[in-house]
Protein backbone atom coordinates (compact mmCIF):
# COMPACT_ATOMS: atom_id res chain seq x y z
CA UNK A 1 0.00 0.00 0.00
CA UNK A 2 1.34 3.40 -0.98
CA UNK A 3 0.64 6.31 1.32
CA UNK A 4 2.15 9.73 1.51
CA UNK A 5 1.39 11.38 4.84
CA UNK A 6 -1.23 14.08 4.60
CA UNK A 7 -0.80 17.50 6.16
CA UNK A 8 -3.75 19.11 7.94
CA UNK A 9 -6.16 20.93 5.66
CA UNK A 10 -7.64 24.39 6.20
CA UNK A 11 -11.09 23.62 4.80
CA UNK A 12 -13.36 20.60 4.55
CA UNK A 13 -12.28 18.75 1.38
CA UNK A 14 -14.68 18.48 -1.53
CA UNK A 15 -15.36 15.09 -3.12
CA UNK A 16 -14.48 14.61 -6.77
CA UNK A 17 -16.19 11.49 -8.14
CA UNK A 18 -14.71 10.69 -11.54
CA UNK A 19 -16.45 7.33 -12.03
CA UNK A 20 -19.12 8.62 -14.42
CA UNK A 21 -16.55 10.36 -16.65
CA UNK A 22 -14.82 8.83 -19.68
CA UNK A 23 -11.34 7.67 -18.66
CA UNK A 24 -9.47 10.04 -21.01
CA UNK A 25 -10.94 13.03 -19.11
CA UNK A 26 -10.33 11.85 -15.54
CA UNK A 27 -6.68 12.82 -15.03
CA UNK A 28 -7.26 16.21 -16.64
CA UNK A 29 -10.07 16.95 -14.16
CA UNK A 30 -8.05 15.72 -11.17
CA UNK A 31 -5.08 17.94 -12.06
CA UNK A 32 -7.42 20.88 -12.63
CA UNK A 33 -8.86 20.39 -9.15
CA UNK A 34 -5.36 20.11 -7.68
CA UNK A 35 -4.38 23.36 -9.39
CA UNK A 36 -7.24 25.13 -7.56
CA UNK A 37 -6.04 24.04 -4.11
CA UNK A 38 -4.35 26.48 -1.78
CA UNK A 39 -1.43 25.12 0.26
CA UNK A 40 -2.83 22.90 3.02
CA UNK A 41 -6.12 22.19 1.22
CA UNK A 42 -7.21 18.80 -0.13
CA UNK A 43 -9.96 17.05 -2.06
CA UNK A 44 -11.20 13.48 -1.97
CA UNK A 45 -10.98 11.54 -5.22
CA UNK A 46 -13.50 8.74 -5.78
CA UNK A 47 -12.59 6.23 -8.49
CA UNK A 48 -13.63 2.76 -9.72
CA UNK A 49 -10.05 1.41 -9.70
CA UNK A 50 -6.81 1.97 -7.82
CA UNK A 51 -5.45 5.25 -9.28
CA UNK A 52 -1.79 4.16 -9.26
CA UNK A 53 -1.20 5.67 -12.71
CA UNK A 54 -2.41 9.01 -11.39
CA UNK A 55 -0.12 8.70 -8.36
CA UNK A 56 2.84 8.14 -10.70
CA UNK A 57 1.87 11.26 -12.67
CA UNK A 58 1.70 13.32 -9.47
CA UNK A 59 5.16 12.03 -8.46
CA UNK A 60 6.55 12.99 -11.87
CA UNK A 61 4.82 16.35 -12.36
CA UNK A 62 4.59 17.80 -8.83
CA UNK A 63 7.09 15.93 -6.63
CA UNK A 64 7.00 17.04 -3.02
CA UNK A 65 4.02 19.33 -3.58
CA UNK A 66 1.18 16.88 -2.91
CA UNK A 67 -0.11 14.45 -0.31
CA UNK A 68 -1.79 11.13 -1.10
CA UNK A 69 -3.77 9.27 1.54
CA UNK A 70 -5.88 6.22 0.70
CA UNK A 71 -9.20 6.37 2.57
CA UNK A 72 -10.75 3.30 0.94
CA UNK A 73 -9.15 0.65 -1.27
CA UNK A 74 -11.65 -1.35 -3.32
CA UNK A 75 -12.90 -3.64 -4.40
CA UNK A 76 -15.45 -1.45 -6.23
CA UNK A 77 -14.52 1.99 -4.95
CA UNK A 78 -11.26 3.75 -4.15
CA UNK A 79 -11.13 6.99 -2.17
CA UNK A 80 -7.95 9.04 -1.98
CA UNK A 81 -7.44 12.32 -0.16
CA UNK A 82 -5.16 14.41 -2.39
CA UNK A 83 -3.72 17.59 -0.92
CA UNK A 84 -1.34 20.40 -1.73
CA UNK A 85 1.59 20.67 0.69
CA UNK A 86 2.74 23.86 2.33
CA UNK A 87 5.94 23.70 0.23
CA UNK A 88 6.22 26.38 -2.41
CA UNK A 89 6.52 25.28 -6.01
CA UNK A 90 9.42 26.64 -8.03
CA UNK A 91 7.31 26.30 -11.16
CA UNK A 92 3.59 26.21 -11.87
CA UNK A 93 1.76 22.91 -11.73
CA UNK A 94 1.54 21.30 -15.16
CA UNK A 95 -2.10 20.83 -16.07
CA UNK A 96 -3.04 18.67 -19.01
CA UNK A 97 -5.14 20.48 -21.60
CA UNK A 98 -5.96 20.18 -25.27
CA UNK A 99 -2.68 21.80 -26.31
CA UNK A 100 -0.52 19.69 -24.02
CA UNK A 101 2.43 17.87 -25.56
CA UNK A 102 3.78 16.19 -22.44
CA UNK A 103 3.50 12.73 -23.96
CA UNK A 104 1.40 11.27 -21.16
CA UNK A 105 0.61 7.63 -21.94
CA UNK A 106 -2.23 7.50 -19.41
CA UNK A 107 -4.70 9.39 -21.57
CA UNK A 108 -4.56 12.44 -19.33
CA UNK A 109 -3.99 14.96 -22.10
CA UNK A 110 -6.35 16.27 -24.73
Amino acid sequence: MSQITAEPTHAEPITLDVRPLPRPHRHFLVFRQFELLAPGEAFELVNDHDPLGLLHQFRQLVPGLFTWDYRRQGPDEWRVLIGRTQAQASTEVHVHDEGCTCGSSSGGCG
